[in-house]
This record gives C-alpha cells, structure tokens and sequence, in this order.
C-alpha cells in the first residue's frame, strides 16, 4: 500500500508542475519585460559605442564609451533603419556615428564638415567651405599616443566649423591629407572628417555618407580609460575626469 505521505506529496508536485519550468518562467518574467526595454532604447533610443582608435582625438581618445542619441535626426521603428518622424537633420560641426559606406557592418564616428551643397577644400591643413576660410587658432604641443601606445607629437588648434568650436590636431610628420579638393557634396550625402586630421582616413578618402547610414548623434563620454597607462586588467588607467562629460 502506497504510503498515504508520498500520495500528497505527488498530488502536490502535479499541482505545482516542474520545478525547472516554474524556474524558467519566473525567470522570464522577472527579467523579460526590463530587457525588452532596454533592447528598444538601444535600437530606437540611444546606443553606447566603444571609442577604438585615435581618428577623433583630442575630441574622443581611444578607449572612450561614448553614449549616441539615436533621435537626434529622426525616430525609427526600433530593429529596423525605417524613419517615421524627421527631427532634423545633420548639422556642420556635428559628431555622428554612421554605417561605414564601404562596409556598412562596421560603424564610425566622425565630425560633420560639409552637407548637400557645400564645397569643401583643404588647403595646407586648413578647411575652406564655400570659399570661407574655417578660423583656428594654434593652442600648444600635444602628444598623440596611438592604439599601440606610440607617441607622436601634434599641434593642438581650436578650429570653427559652423556654430561649433571644437580641438583639432595637425601632425608635426604626416601630411597625405593636408590638401583636398574643392569637392561640391552631393545631395543626400555628408563630407565626415576626423578631429586628428593627419591621422583620419575620412572623406577626402573614401568619399560622402549618405544620409540614411546615419545612425545618431555622439553627445556625452560616460566611461573611458587608457590601456596604455596603469594597471587595473584590461582597462590600464581610468581616465575619472572624462566620465559624463559632454562633445562638441
């Protein structure tokens, strides 16, 4: 004869069903619903990127986290580049993150320099847009250290492109891309430049952005670090003063 404990027992696992399943489930709608959340804000919202390469310093150094509004131009449906309000649209001096044209999987981030309609020339490492010589100012010596922790030295400038006035370096060595153009940006296209201007492949390389690989605008450093200096693991130095500080 069965011993009437276990019958109860049995009846009472029937009722609550598998343990592994209730787990799951718990689970699931303990976390499901706040990550479904934060899936749509990254899609839709904002999205963090890891800044790993020296193209935008001094603006952005390498090893940068960097947080970029995704509406700053328009909302999408989230998981898809469908726009369904226009809210602006790219401005010269903005920092935008975008679909790299020649391999739109990888993203990049660059300084808006012309938009449709601009002509844009560099001469001798200086920005003429529209004929209009951009105004910079040489500020002091800056040393440059690259992804390998090489050192170069730089000129550090304040330049003005549009309403923005941003840092800019100008190698002391290379000088490949110190002449440019002119060049008349196509409708529905951006010329992008990197803020290390000697040390960029951009515009005057691969050519315009087009306006839809845009994905938002870079507004705020909220993390950043140096691997070249320190020795907390695989971080190296944290860099506290750049925390949650804002671009132009």
């Amino acid at each position: 004869m069965a011993n009437p404990h276990d019958v109860l027992a049995y009846d009472e696992h029937q009722r609550q069903g598998n343990p592994v399943i209730n787990w799951l489930k718990d689970l699931f709608w303990t976390w499901g619903p706040p990550l479904a959340v934060v899936f749509v804000v990254r899609s839709a919202v904002a999205e963090p990127f890891r800044i790993p390469s020296g193209s935008m310093v001094p603006t952005l150094e390498i090893g940068d986290h960097i947080i970029v509004s995704k509406f700053s131009y328009g909302l999408r449906v989230p998981f898809t580049d469908i726009e369904v309000m226009p809210l602006g649209e790219p401005e010269r001096g903005d920092i935008i993150v975008f679909k790299y044209p020649p391999d739109p999987k990888l993203d990049y981030i660059k300084r808006v320099i012309g938009i449709p309609g601009d002509t844009v020339e560099v001469r001798d490492n200086v920005i003429f847009l529209n004929g209009v010589e951009a105004q910079r100012q040489l500020q002091e010596t800056f040393t440059f250290v690259d992804d390998s922790c090489r050192e170069e030295e730089a000129d550090l400038f304040v330049e003005r492109i549009g309403d923005v006035e941003h840092l800019l370096l100008n190698s002391r060595s290379l000088r490949r891309l110190a002449d440019y153009g002119p060049f008349t940006v196509p409708p529905g296209e951006l010329f992008v430049m990197g803020d290390n201007r000697d040390n960029s492949a951009d515009s005057r390389v691969w050519g315009t952005v087009p306006r839809e690989n845009v994905k938002g605008r870079a507004f705020g450093v909220w993390f950043s670090h140096d691997a070249c200096k320190g020795n907390t693991p695989y971080l190296g130095e944290l860099r506290t003063e750049r925390f949650f500080t804002g671009l132009r």
